[in-house]
């Protein structure tokens, strides 16, 4: 029914003065109460922002609404004494009513026993629509609801909540709804509460309906059963905390029943329909916030900080947070005090609410313990030894308890059905875990059998996997794998975790099922433990992982042991690695001793491969704890600076995610990118907070916030020219400043907030006053390299540690000028020191003293560009990402200028009988110049004698120098640059190949036209009868020597094909492809016999990490060697990987190998020499 048009105008007239003067929230009580507002109307009104906002939406809600409402709320006014303005409204008061006069509810609720709502109390409306709509289904035919959850999850005051609906009652229960409270009775007090229960439903008869009292419980119950099928049929009966399912069936009646209960499996054992609900352990941050904050009478926004770490703490249980809110309330300064106590256990100590049937917390969680069996019970026990947190499956629980895996997981369900364990079902097989009070309240009850219950998992799984750790990967194993090191640890077990984690064994059956990140985050958290053992072999387990752990996470999972062996020759690694390769090398697998390793320094601390595709950003948070991450992959990802363990993954934006930045206080993380938006992320869940989608038009280049959460603001800067600072608490920036005529690179808060730096495409940095939003000073850095006509990009600026100086990196200058042939990509000045990181284009990341304008280090590693780096906040590390897809971590007082000879890559090895000779000279007395070649010089190469040099050029031509003399012979043909060429037969004749798509044999001067692109290289067979050519036209082609006539053509590589060589026995062709697939071919009849397995690093990757560079065959043709990004040695019968060597570098262009197989001789693009050696 409408409202009464008088009403209606009596609200009109008197909507301003009741807008004034009404507070909403008392009001909102008594109509829900009343049935006429749902607990969803109250609280899409609750979230208004004021006061007066909640008062205009509660009345234009009651515009919209019936008589029954406008009179619930004038009694409401009436009640909470709003006197003059409930004299406002009772003039028009509607005189008509429903069949059943909405003021009744309650008194129809109050009649039947159901509490009244507490006097804090947080809706909490999608539990109760989901008991509501359960209760529907009552309305035909008789049933049960069941609400059920662990103790103090609010199982009761949803159940009244539930029930006052207006619309519930008339619909479905119209005989009324009567709450009986049950608890933990034995016969004599079910008898005495069934007796109450018939008399209240006798008393609402006519007096001649009353009867004797009943003796018995057999008598009370059919006299229950009486009222209830005939006198009260459409009634609905609560029963509230049932433990015991003979309890319940005193009430199978077949009439309408909803009960509460820490125990799901009770309805089993009664008749009829049966709906379930089940109520979630904890509520949500914000609703356990507004607890505490009704409680205390505090603003949500005016509660300490510790009132968001009480929540978390107890994980939102409604019972702790209601119990600390009453205490709060007649005590309000010890927030820090029942904080405390929750954090250490001291449940005794958070007592009494007065509406709980417990004196403490700790009877409460104890009372579920208790109903269960003695056997059952020392189990249950065994749980206490989980981590927070953690789904363990049953069969981790059979192990422990030597139990058939069946038996278990009906003690388990039992567990679950009393609410004193959760079961995630979504997962198969199903996991099983802990609230963390439950773990709490078990660690303390069990505190001094802590010990003694880790030893038995310890002892358990000993016995159970007495042949060796399990490797399935399966939930059970992937337990063990993690948590073993754990309970060792907590059992004191010292000297088994010593022989554990000191096992190259153990490193690698759990970085295969775990990854590299577990293993180091152990080596941290118990290095304590292992030092006593022994410091130096905790710390070369830990320094291998952290500086392999990039490789440990390719797929195929690597050979450890060959990783271990390139480890230094003291370590403890290296030693367990030498001999296991020595025993397994006499069963024939293939392991190589990095020889010359002693002479090359790894400075890296720690090495990350977080994303797919090109890092963009990574930074520190303030405390150096984590490091986030972003790049191309569109993702944003934070980790353990110590060892790389992920703790977040966020899907951030729609396109590549260009910088990212931690909060002064690191709570928070901003993003931006490509998509024009920037969005602000809570750290510690990984949820969005914030999206500034409107103002940027253009990619969003770079955000910083400031330095300090004293004024927080977060600066972004654009390819739309702008730079924008925002207040995270408003929807759109708070200034916008402009001047740039060109994008903006970047932006950068002075250290005292005072000032915000900007740096553009247009050749300028500008400093802008961040309280005024003025522009304060302009420097023109163009200036600088005025002698170019080339546009000066400036990529960024960086403040000096005590805000006097701005440097800024643009072209290869960062006010300091750097290698002339790389980019500045990149600087940040240290915080601490005087001390400036540049990123550059060539790979390195260079440390300058800018007092004494000296570079103190170079950082070699990367395998790309070097896009950010960032030092941590006390100044003690660096960090930098790459293009290369990783994230690498250098302690800045260990780094130094290498002084390793960076080889050039064009280097011949000869091999002798005693000594490996590298023909490389990067410095030296000069013997002759000889001018000659117009442009760069691709190749040389001696004759046998030593007397005549021969080389190849870009100009197109090869010639021949007498060196000593300086005489000179022009070899000319081809039309496009020489790569490479070959000497034949005893230097008589000579073979080149040229980008133009020919090959052309010297003496006679043949010139062929073998491909329609550029041939990439070219071999001969050693019988000397054929030769072979490969091209970018992907394919590879068979020549006759003395014939040149095309012999085979061999089609099917999808990518350029850029190396051949033949077999020894001249019978096959093996070819490599800038895909790093290699492909066998039969050399008599043009074949394909097989493809060289398809095992790369991941699908962005490469199958050989790079093009595949060079080949060559063993002396007896069934082994193969290649590289490319890295080494990999081949079973040339069954085409499959025997072993890869990865070396720090990438792009290896040539190996050399010794006659017998054994040694290997490559350079790398870093310039670092790999001889390797097979162990034997």
């Amino acid at each position: 029914m409408a409202l009464e048009e008088g009403a209606r105008s009596c609200l009109l007239r008197s909507r301003h003065r009741l807008e004034q003067d009404i507070k909403p929230s008392y009001l909102m009580d008594h109509m829900v109460s009343d049935g006429v507002l749902t607990v969803d109307e109250e609280e899409r009104i609750r979230t208004q922002p004021t006061r007066k906002d909640q008062a205009v939406a509660l009345l234009e809600l009651l515009l919209r609404k019936d008589n029954r409402a406008y009179i619930s709320f004038y009694n409401a006014m009436v009640k909470e004494a709003y006197n003059d303005l409930a004299n406002l409204l009772h003039r028009d008061l509607p005189r008509s009513s429903t069949s059943m006069p909405f003021y009744s509810l309650q008194a129809v609720l109050s009649e039947g026993g159901v509490p009244q709502r507490p006097v804090v109390f947080v809706s909490r409306p999608e539990l109760v629509n989901r008991v509501r709509e359960k209760l529907y289904r009552l309305q035909k035919e008789p049933g049960w609801v069941t609400v059920f959850g662990m103790a103090g999850s609010g199982k009761s005051v949803l159940a009244a909540e539930a029930a006052r609906h207006h619309g519930l009652l008339e619909e479905c229960f119209p005989g009324g709804i009567h709450w009986l409270s049950i608890g933990q009775l034995d016969k004599p007090d079910l008898l005495v509460k069934i007796q109450l229960l018939c008399f209240r439903l006798e008393q609402s008869l006519d007096s001649q309906s009353l009867h004797r009292t009943p003796n018995t419980l057999d008598e009370a119950k059919e006299r229950l059963r009486f009222l209830m099928l005939r006198r009260y049929p459409r009634a609905l009966l609560i029963l509230d905390d049932i433990w015991d399912s003979t309890v319940l069936k005193a009430f199978d009646l077949h009439c309408r029943i909803l009960l509460t209960t820490r125990n799901r499996s009770l309805t089993n054992s009664v008749s009829g329909a049966i709906y379930e609900v089940e109520v979630e352990s904890g509520l949500d941050e914000n609703k356990g916030m507004e607890i505490l904050a009704l409680y205390t009478n505090t603003k949500l926004h005016g509660l300490p900080e510790e009132a968001r770490s009480i929540v978390r703490e107890c994980k939102g249980s409604p019972l702790v947070v209601s119990l600390i809110g009453a205490l709060l309330k007649e005590k309000p300064n010890r927030w820090p005090y029942y904080l405390r106590q929750l954090q250490q256990k001291q449940f005794k100590r958070i007592r009494k609410s007065s509406s709980y049937d417990y004196d403490a917390l700790d009877q409460a969680m104890a009372a579920s313990i208790e109903v269960l069996p003695d056997e059952h019970r020392e189990l249950y026990k065994d749980l206490t030894v989980l981590e927070k947190d953690i789904r363990v499956p049953a069969k981790v629980l059979s192990v422990l308890w030597e139990l058939e895996p069946e038996e278990v997981e009906d003690i388990l369900e039992e567990f679950v059905n009393k609410s004193l364990l959760f079961v995630d079902s979504h997962n198969k097989p199903y996991l099983y875990y802990l609230h963390d009070l439950q773990l709490d309240f078990l660690v303390e009850q069990n505190r001094t059998q802590l010990e003694s219950l880790h030893k038995k998992v310890v002892h358990q799984y000993q016995q159970h996997y007495r042949d060796g750790p399990p490797t399935s990967g399966d939930e059970d194993c992937l337990y063990w794998i993690r948590f073993l090191t754990y309970h060792m640890a907590k059992a004191n077990l010292f000297q088994e975790l010593y022989s554990l984690m000191f096992s190259l064994d153990w490193v690698s059956t759990k970085a295969q099922l775990m990854g590299p990140a577990f293993l180091i985050n152990d080596y941290v958290e118990y290095g304590p433990i292992l030092d006593k053992e022994n410091c130096e072999v905790r710390s070369q387990f830990q320094e291998f992982l952290s500086l392999s752990g990039h490789q440990l996470e390719q797929r195929p999972f690597p050979d450890v042991v060959q990783l271990a062996l390139s480890q230094p020759h003291t370590s403890e690694v290296y030693r367990q690695a030498l001999l296991q390769a020595r025993d397994q090398a006499g069963t024939g697998k293939l392991y190589f001793e990095w020889l010359n390793k002693s002479s090359v320094e790894s400075l890296s601390r720690l090495v990350i491969h977080p994303h797919q595709g090109s890092i963009y950003s990574a930074c520190f948070s303030q405390d150096g704890a984590k490091i986030a991450s972003s790049g191309a992959s569109k993702t944003l990802k934070v980790f353990k600076s110590t060892s790389g363990e992920k703790l977040a993954e966020i899907q951030a934006h729609d396109d590549e995610v260009l910088c990212c930045a931690f909060s002064p206080d690191d709570r928070l993380l901003a993003t931006c990118s490509s998509d024009r938006k920037v969005k602000v992320w809570n750290v510690e869940r990984a949820i969005l907070l914030r999206v500034f989608e409107e103002e940027h038009e253009e990619q969003v280049n770079h955000c910083q916030f400031t330095n300090t959460t004293r004024s927080l603001l977060l600066a972004t800067c654009s390819n739309d020219n702008f730079l924008n600072l925002w207040n995270l608490n408003k929807p759109s920036s708070q200034n916008t400043m402009f001047g740039h005529f060109k994008p903006v690179n970047h932006c950068c808060f002075s250290p005292d907030d005072t000032y915000v730096s900007t740096s553009s495409n247009d050749g300028t940095v500008k400093l802008f006053q961040v309280a005024s939003a003025n522009e304060w000073k302009t420097i023109s850095v163009s200036d600088v390299f005025a002698e170019s006509d080339e546009d000066v990009l400036v990529k960024c600026s960086t403040w000096t540690a005590d805000g006097k100086r701005i440097v800024c990196a643009a072209r290869n200058a960062a006010l300091i000028r750097t290698n002339r042939l790389s980019t500045v990509q990149y600087c940040h000045a240290c915080p601490t020191s005087n001390l400036l990181a540049i990123a550059l284009s060539n790979y390195t990341v260079e440390l300058w003293d800018l007092e004494a304008n000296k570079k103190m280090a170079d950082c070699s590693g990367h395998l790309s560009w070097v896009q950010r780096v960032q030092f941590s906040a006390d100044g003690s590390q660096l960090l930098s990402c790459s293009d290369d897809q990783t994230v690498r971590l250098w302690e800045t007082k260990k780094v130094h200028t290498s002084s390793a000879v960076c080889l050039k890559r064009d280097s011949d090895v000869l091999f002798n009988e005693d000594a490996i000779v590298v023909l490389a000279l990067p410095s030296g007395e000069l013997l002759a110049a000889l001018p000659g070649h117009a442009k760069t010089v691709l190749h040389c190469r001696f004759s046998q004698d030593g007397r005549t040099l021969i080389t190849s050029s870009e100009d197109a031509t090869l010639r021949v120098w007498r060196w000593q003399s300086g005489e000179c012979k022009v070899l000319q043909g081809h039309k496009e640059q020489v790569r490479r060429f070959s000497l034949l037969a005893t230097d008589t004749r000579l073979l080149s190949w040229s980008f133009d798509g020919t090959v052309m044999v010297m003496r006679a001067h043949t010139l062929t036209h073998t491909h329609t692109h550029t041939v990439l290289s070219c071999h001969v067979s050693p019988d000397a009868r054929h030769f072979a050519t490969t091209s970018a036209d992907k394919t590879a082609k068979l020549w006759h020597c003395e014939s040149w006539q095309c012999v085979h053509t061999l089609s099917g590589h999808q990518d350029c094909v850029r190396s051949c060589r033949f077999s020894w026995d001249n019978r096959r062709l093996a070819t490599g492809d800038d895909n790093g697939e290699i492909r066998l071919w039969s050399a008599e009849d043009g074949s394909l016999l097989r493809i060289c397995s398809r095992d790369g690093k991941d699908g962005m990757d490469s199958l050989h990490g790079g093009w595949v560079t060079d080949l060559h065959f063993s002396p007896d043709d069934s082994l193969l060697v290649s590289i490319g990004g890295y080494i990999k040695w081949w079973d040339v019968g069954k085409g499959e990987a025997l072993q890869t060597f990865f070396p720090t570098g990438t792009a290896l262009k040539r190996i050399h190998v010794s006659a017998d197989f054994s040694t290997f001789v490559t350079i790398d693009s870093i310039g670092i020499l790999y001889i390797l050696q097979r162990v034997l």
